[in-house]
């Protein structure tokens, strides 16, 4: 089955904005990250930009947007979430492919906070 150019296009928003969460909107880490300090979220937040291992299992959509790591013996997972522009990250983004109307949340997560 080919893949849509919107696809595409997703993927490489979402892989442009994992390794510089600052482009295309915010990242989050939950309060069980937070908690185990500021050089855990600083290691944690590396992985996550150089995270590479996507499969068939883990990113169906081929659109990058998820992932499971460890880091320091904890299981962590990430999710980008795409919002449409504006909205107070209260509305799903009608065109994620399409940075000029859709913001990114990168959320970092224990896995046990899932």
């Amino acid at each position: 089955m080919s893949e849509s150019v919107g696809t595409k296009r997703i993927r490489e928003l979402n892989d442009a904005f994992r390794k510089d969460p600052t482009r295309f909107g915010r990242a989050v880490v939950t309060a069980g990250v937070d908690a185990r300090g500021p050089d855990f979220v600083v290691r944690a937040m590396r992985a996550v930009a150089s995270f590479a291992d996507f499969t068939e299992d883990n990113d169906p959509w081929g659109e990058h947007d998820f992932g499971a790591f460890h880091c320091e013996n904890q299981k962590l997972f990430w999710k980008i979430d795409a919002y449409e522009k504006g909205s107070d990250y209260s509305a799903g983004a009608e065109t994620p492919d399409n940075p000029a109307t859709t913001d990114r949340v990168l959320t970092v997560m224990l896995a046990e906070e899932y």
